[in-house]
């Protein structure tokens, strides 16, 4: 497969997963490291492997299940992504994002995106929920963007706008369902990297200073192609490790760590995402 995804490679996507639909799914959702559990709770009507929809990439990453569940939660009809692909496992950004294109081609207005970040704000906790305000693409902004390549007109258009990435209504709902169910919420902005290594002391430094609150390794290249289709987008990222003062962490930072706090952040999770979906 080449660097860029067609129109023809997402309707031949859209089409192997319609064959296996009845219903026209109206949310999706990308589920990060350790949260893939929420996927449980669909009432499903179709479970599809990746490996069965063609063009789709492989997850490789643990606790990265790699599977569609569409069906039914909170009387919403959802399409949930059951773990996500990266760039670091060797694919292209045209290949990481495929399947919010599929979504937006099988009628998808609404996408949440979760993930499994490190804190930077020093006045986060291990297991904070963090509503997404802003991102900072840093692979995007050094030439790994996903709209690079011929422009898919059928989507929007070459140069679309991103003052508003994460839908402002939508993380209001987000804090007033977190409110009334007692789970603490911050608020802040996410910086992706590349990966897949941690980050360095003085990474970590340089991303506090250009204004970031939580660091990971994915979900702004699914927001700038999701906006570039017109999708409103509601992000939630689970602080499973916080950085202290001058970069040092409780430890190694490992992979296990962050699926140990994807699993204490998944009831939070499943509280605000099942809440957003109710007042929808």
């Amino acid at each position: 497969m080449g660097e860029f995804i067609t129109m023809e490679m997402v309707e031949e996507a859209a089409g192997a997963v319609r064959r296996q639909l009845t219903t026209s799914p109206r949310v999706g959702m990308i589920l990060g490291s350790g949260l893939n559990a929420l996927a449980e709770a669909v009432e499903a009507e179709a479970v599809i492997p990746y490996a069965d929809i063609p063009h789709f990439a492989r997850s490789t990453v643990e606790g990265h299940v790699g599977r569609i569940v569409a069906g039914q939660l909170e009387g919403q009809a959802v399409f949930v992504m059951q773990g996500r692909v990266h760039a670091y496992e060797g694919y292209s950004m045209g290949q990481a994002t495929l399947p919010v294109r599929v979504m937006q081609v099988l009628g998808v207005q609404v996408l949440l995106v979760t993930n499994a970040a490190g804190g930077l704000n020093p006045s986060f906790r291990a297991g904070d929920v963090m509503v997404i305000r802003d991102h900072i693409n840093l692979p995007g902004m050094t030439g790994r963007n996903p709209l690079r390549g011929p422009n898919l007109d059928h989507f929007g258009p070459r140069f679309p706008d991103m003052s508003q990435p994460y839908d402002p209504d939508l993380r209001a709902i987000a804090r007033d369902v977190a409110t009334e169910a007692g789970v603490p919420v911050r608020e802040g902005v996410y910086v992706c990297l590349s990966g897949p290594s941690f980050e360095t002391p003085a990474e970590i430094h340089f991303l506090r200073v250009i204004g970031a609150d939580a660091v990971g390794m994915s979900t702004a290249p699914e927001v700038v192609v999701a906006r570039h289709g017109g999708m409103r987008v509601l992000g939630l990222s689970g602080i499973s490790n916080v950085a202290l003062s001058g970069g040092e962490h409780h430890g190694e930072t490992t992979h296990e760590e962050v699926l140990e706090a994807g699993r204490l952040l998944v009831p939070r999770m499943e509280v605000i995402i099942r809440g957003v979906l109710r007042r929808l």
